[in-house]
């Protein structure tokens, strides 16, 4: 038995004092513990331990602890708990960004999409702040910034030290403040900019004709969605359409009023959706209420991809069931659960309450919606994988993109055939690197019908004349499970 240091009392004794000493005070904080277990069952029980252990913490650890540490780490902790990767604690930062990219669908800014490496960029240059895409109409357009443009410093402050929350604190605010920032084009031009904030729009909707085809891209379902999504379909009425794409592909969700809403445009009647929670008297059905815009006689294709998700879901999975439209692309997602948010102080939770159900009563979580055609883009294989390492370090696409600005598509489709025959790689797959490079510096076109082979296939089932007989051989998301269960069966 070690002693200590003054010899006098063991070390031991010390120890087992600390402990007993402990275990009383939990013994004496447990006592009224067990009588609330008596009165108000588990949930009380544990209720009141997490107090105690908060008030013990704050009182006995050796250094001073901010509570709101405590409670944040208490909130996350809770949450993370029931293992559902869609409850969650929401940070300031968290609610902030909810509030202003769904709930209200705005926010007081300059209108620019902005990235923000976390080391030295690959060309070498520190890690200044990147314009992915200015929005159209917003002050960052109207200065003439562009994709691609370095923001090197904003207010005088070089932006190469400043964290992601940082750079969005300085640019995000209230409306009417003059913000002056530094521009760096290419590798050496640079000049000051000074733009002045605005209340920004969360776009959400895109739109194009395609020739005699609309083609309608919904990028989320924020709360401007809906009034969005009107205008583009009167738009297109003006303009004579006689099909419809509806693009979901890479459509994360948002509000489920706004996919209701949404798909109230394409359906005269019938159930949209059915939101079931675990209290039988809380079952929503929701039906379409004869606002329909778009009319039944219009072919319409819904394109989907494993990016489509939740609220992208409930409308696909809605115009599928109906019969109202044919989807084309790959499975979706498979987010069959609904989220509720609640705020607290200035932080907040967001906690799933309920699932939904397709009009022919079919949860798709954790499955996903099928699509009626499956089309695919092309893939590296693992031996592509290696080679394209190879063409990514030699920096050839971004290099020729530079020297070549404004390239035709016969000159890019001769310099991909070039490096497909260099590299042993897919041209197709190339020219698309190269094209994704190209729009990095330009303002990225609505669609691209070139090397989109999704949407390739959904205009050529417009008009191709095969949309009716196609039509009659879909069958509902009940039908494909049903099938589905059958042949697991069989085969077990």
């Amino acid at each position: 038995m070690k002693t200590s240091p003054r010899g006098k009392v063991p070390v031991s004794f010390i120890w087992i004092a600390a402990t007993v000493t402990l275990c009383a005070f939990f013994v004496v904080a447990s006592a009224p513990l067990l009588r609330a277990q008596d009165r108000g069952g588990d949930s009380r029980r544990y209720m009141s331990l997490l107090q105690n252990v908060f008030e013990f913490i704050q009182r006995h650890y050796v250094d001073e602890i901010n509570p709101q540490l405590l409670y944040e780490g208490a909130m996350t902790g809770m949450l993370n708990a029931l293992e559902d990767p869609y409850s969650a604690f929401l940070q300031e930062s968290d609610m902030a960004e909810l509030n202003e990219n769904v709930i209200q669908g705005s926010y007081g800014g300059v209108g620019l999409y902005i990235s923000k490496p976390a080391g030295d960029r690959p060309d070498g240059q520190p890690p200044y702040v990147e314009v992915a895409s200015p929005i159209e109409d917003t002050p960052g357009w109207r200065a003439g910034i562009k994709p691609g443009d370095l923001i090197i410093e904003i207010n005088g402050e070089s932006t190469d030290k400043l964290s992601m929350d940082d750079v969005l604190a300085r640019l995000k605010g209230p409306a009417g403040v003059e913000i002056q920032l530094r521009i760096r084009r290419g590798r050496s031009l640079e000049f000051p900019v000074s733009v002045t904030r605005e209340v920004i729009e969360v776009p959400t909707v895109k739109q194009a004709m395609i020739g005699d085809v609309a083609y309608l891209k919904l990028i989320s379902f924020s709360a401007m969605t809906v009034d969005r999504t009107r205008e583009a379909l009167e738009h297109f009425r003006s303009q004579g359409y006689r099909a419809l794409i509806l693009d979901l592909r890479n459509n994360y969700g948002g509000l489920l009023s706004a996919a209701v809403g949404v798909s109230d445009f394409f359906l005269e009647d019938g159930v949209v959706v059915t939101v079931r929670s675990r209290i039988s008297g809380e079952t929503q059905v929701m039906r379409a209420r004869q606002q329909t815009l778009v009319p039944a006689d219009i072919p319409m294709v819904v394109l989907i991809n494993r990016g489509s998700a939740s609220a992208s879901e409930i409308v696909a999975g809605a115009l599928k069931d109906q019969g109202r439209a044919y989807l084309v692309g790959e499975k979706s997602f498979g987010k069959g659960s609904v989220q509720q948010v609640y705020p607290l102080d200035r932080t907040g939770f967001k906690i799933t309450t309920a699932r939904y159900y397709t009009p022919s009563d079919v949860n798709i979580d954790k499955i996903g919606i099928p699509p009626d055609r499956e089309v695919l883009f092309p893939e590296f294989t693992a031996e592509d994988s290696e080679k394209l390492s190879r063409l990514i370090l030699e920096n050839r696409i971004p290099a020729w993109v530079e020297e070549h600005p404004g390239a035709s598509p016969e000159e890019t489709g001769r310099f991909s055939q070039a490096l497909a025959g260099e590299f042993e790689l897919d041209a197709s797959l190339l020219r698309r690197l190269v094209r994704d490079e190209q729009n990095r510096t330009v303002m990225a076109p609505v669609y691209d019908l070139e090397y989109d082979v999704q949407l390739q296939e959904a205009v050529n089932i417009l008009r191709g004349g095969s949309y009716n007989a196609l039509m009659g051989s879909t069958r509902t998301l009940r039908e494909l499970q049903e099938e589905a269960e059958e042949e697991a069966a069989l085969a077990s």
